[in-house]
């Protein structure tokens, strides 16, 4: 089974942000109808891993890591299979 971990963006009383606001860089709102980004959200399928920060790149960044250590199998297994050695 495939892990996903989907961003969600969130107001600063913790409402989800739909998808069709948009924001600014650092999560000022150019929809009319939005206060803007307060922090955005990952929670990963596998129930072991979530992020929230304010910084919506580096939430980014962090959940494509994870969902990579996913196919890279469990850690025993990568260790007994290294080529290395070490």
């Amino acid at each position: 089974m495939a892990h996903r971990a989907p961003l969600t963006n969130h107001h600063a009383d913790g409402t989800i942000c739909p998808a069709d606001h948009k924001h600014t860089s650092s999560g000022k709102p150019l929809h009319p109808d939005c206060p803007g980004r307060a922090y955005t959200q990952a929670i990963c399928s596998c129930g072991d891993w979530e992020m929230k920060q304010p910084g919506k790149g580096y939430v980014n960044e962090c959940r494509k890591r994870h969902l990579a250590s996913h196919t890279q199998g469990p850690k025993v297994l990568r260790d007994l299979l290294r080529l290395d050695g070490s």
